[in-house]
């Protein structure tokens, strides 16, 4: 018996079908991002308006300092003569004129074409947290005038006034909520801002060609990504002086050691004798045992520099303060402590020695209140005033565009944090509640806003529950049912775009 041989074929044995792929992990932002886009619509409809005081006086603030040289030239300037007069003598002549209240501090004339200011304290009709700048020619001790003045950095009336105007609207304490619940949300609403951006694709985020609502999110998103640093240092630096978030980083900074130091005013080792000796002098005029001349002396002697202040002793056991007070770059801060009887540096506080925190704070709020870097750090506070002001301008034209007709636009659909993993979910609410605690005005309207969302959320779908068992034999219209469809796969395209 015999075998057939095989035939031979040219056809290839028929290869076996590829694996179906794997569906592809939608990955941490997919589920992530209708929770960012709700925050973020929310946040900024219900937080632009404080944003928007904030950026229009933080505007006019950082103007504030060039109206200031304009309108109150003639008391900050003097004609340039051969020699200074020495500061008692000044002093002295300012005391002539204005008698009322007593020498709080001096400020010597640090420039050649610049007044001698003398600050005095429990004058009637002046604040009693400002003080009357009286200033004195230096070279011939004219009196060129008196403004009110505030603060460290000298500010005088409009200044003084479009200060207060942002930092609580002319309200007192109260009003200082208003200035931290913006800069608790200005970073979040960044943040949010620019993660959403980021995550659209490519195509979707140029301006030119484009019109309507995606032109105005074109300009909004591209905006809002330039200036987004400038934004978290404003809201960062806005806090480290707030009531609520501003005391709880004083705390962390204390139990760091990086609590900004200060020089020790107590005169140690002076006896009864240097008490009397301290006071002996006519203290409503700044002058107290050796008097102004040598003290300013001491303190040239130690190496400070203009501009320096100083502050008479407070009584008989305290010593002069005298503090250099540059808050432009490179910044001047050294401080000594001298003793009126005998005319001797008792300490010493050099900015070179502050913790970095406390350096970092010092630069900061300098920064922030625009006189770091003169005229270029007020110009880009102005810049990004205003582009903060575009973005809220574009973000209600936005919410406007996304409605029907004359309507406002409809909101973002509930039910985002759903879709959150639990993996992801909870080590998130735990960041929130911390970030909560230590920002305050941050943290309570959040879970405020939760809170109504989850109640309004029940409301409605009680509702609709309600409106379904009413109307099961009703049909819906033709036209609403084509509403329902379109505002349907927008709210889906929003949301995954």
């Amino acid at each position: 018996m015999t075998t057939a041989p095989s035939t031979p074929t040219d056809e290839a044995p028929e290869a076996a079908p590829a694996p179906a792929p794997l569906p592809k992990s939608p990955g941490l932002w997919a589920p992530l991002r209708p929770l960012v886009l709700r925050l973020h619509f929310y946040a900024g409809v219900l937080v632009a308006p404080f944003l928007l005081v904030a950026a229009v006086t933080g505007l006019l603030y950082a103007g504030s300092f060039q109206a200031e040289k304009l309108l109150y030239a003639h008391e900050m300037t003097a004609p340039v003569g051969d020699t200074k007069l020495p500061i008692s003598e000044q002093v002295a002549a300012a005391r002539k004129a204005h008698p009322e209240g007593t020498v709080s501090a001096v400020r010597p004339s640090p420039e050649d074409d610049a007044t001698t200011r003398v600050m005095l304290s429990g004058v009637e009709g002046v604040d009693p947290e400002h003080t009357l700048a009286v200033f004195v020619d230096p070279y011939t001790a004219e009196v060129r005038g008196a403004l009110e003045q505030y603060g460290s950095s000298g500010a005088l009336p409009v200044r003084t006034w479009i200060s207060g105007l942002h930092r609580n609207l002319h309200l007192g304490e109260t009003g200082r909520l208003y200035s931290e619940f913006a800069a608790s949300w200005l970073w979040v609403i960044a943040a949010g801002g620019i993660a959403l951006w980021f995550s659209r694709r490519r195509a979707l985020r140029k301006v030119r060609g484009t019109s309507g609502r995606r032109r105005t999110l074109g300009l909004h998103g591209t905006v809002g990504v330039w200036a987004a640093a400038g934004f978290f240092f404003l809201s960062a630096t806005g806090l480290t002086w707030s009531t609520y978030a501003g005391a709880n980083i004083d705390e962390l900074r204390t139990s760091l050691k990086q609590a900004t130091p200060s020089v020790s005013a107590a005169v140690s080792g002076g006896g009864e004798h240097a008490g009397h000796e301290a006071a002996s002098g006519s203290g409503g005029d700044g002058e107290h045992g050796v008097g102004l001349d040598k003290v300013l002396a001491a303190a040239r002697a130690e190496g400070l520099g203009d501009p320096v202040e100083i502050v008479p002793p407070a009584d008989a056991s305290s010593a002069y303060v005298v503090k250099q007070v540059q808050r432009s770059w490179p910044e001047k801060q050294d401080t000594v402590a001298i003793d009126p009887a005998t005319g001797e540096v008792t300490d010493t506080v050099r900015f070179a020695d502050y913790p970095v925190l406390a350096k970092l704070t010092r630069w900061g709020i300098d920064l922030h209140t625009g006189t770091l870097f003169g005229l270029v750090n007020q110009i880009a506070l102005m810049l990004l005033a205003l582009s903060l002001i575009l973005l809220i301008v574009w973000g209600y034209r936005m919410w406007w565009q996304r409605g029907r007709g004359s309507a406002f636009g409809r909101p973002i659909p509930r039910g985002a944090w759903a879709q959150v993993p639990p993996y992801v979910l909870v080590p998130l609410m735990a960041v929130v509640a911390v970030l909560g605690y230590f920002v305050p005005l941050l943290g309570i309207p959040l879970a405020g806003f939760l809170v109504v969302d989850v109640i309004l959320g029940e409301l409605a779908h009680r509702r609709q529950t309600k409106d379904r068992s009413e109307d099961k034999s009703q049909d819906t219209s033709e036209d609403e049912a084509e509403d329902k469809a379109e505002d349907k796969a927008e709210d889906k395209a929003e949301v995954q775009a």
